[in-house]
């Protein structure tokens, strides 16, 4: 959509996948240096992802405004049908696609991390962190402990006779 005038907005070009999307629910846009994606939620398909803009395909890539050149990179086809997408956290600090950060946004005597800070966040005991769906042993218990249940007698009624 071209919305550069909001009170006549015009249709620029649609995009289907050649009829693979026909189902769709939800869409969120991501960008990593250079490149601009969309993931899309459709329905009773799956869930995909397009690539939007690309410096090795698309000379405007770098523009204020780049024309899309979308096509579908990606599908995943879920258990049930894909109804939304998540919307990811805001963070402020931009990483390039070899993982370098970039920049600082937004907040005042902010600076890049460390290479030794940044390695917090994806290393433990010197090797890359990794989560499975797979259990590898029991649950942990549950760190809260509950105090024991007693039950309370009920105190006999004063001052009321009781019925026999």
């Amino acid at each position: 959509m071209d919305v550069e005038r909001p009170e006549a907005p015009k249709l620029l070009q649609t995009f289907n996948a050649d009829g693979r999307l026909n189902d769709t629910t939800a869409v969120r846009i991501g960008m990593t240096n250079s490149s601009m994606y969309a993931y899309v939620a459709d329905g009773r398909n799956g869930f995909d992802v397009l690539q939007l803009t690309s410096p090795d395909d698309d000379p405007t890539y770098g523009g204020f405004s780049p024309k899309l050149e979308p096509r579908l990179i990606a599908h995943h086809k879920t258990r049930g049908p894909a109804l939304a997408i998540s919307e990811g956290l805001d963070r402020d600090r931009a990483v390039d696609e070899a993982g370098d950060q970039l920049a600082v946004f937004g907040r005042k005597g902010a600076r890049p991390f460390t290479l030794a800070e940044m390695q917090r966040f994806y290393l433990k005991n010197g090797q890359i962190y990794t989560v499975s769906n797979t259990a590898t042993g029991e649950p942990l218990k549950s760190a809260v402990t509950e105090p024991p249940k007693t039950e309370t007698p009920t105190p006999p009624r004063r001052g009321i006779p009781r019925r026999k």
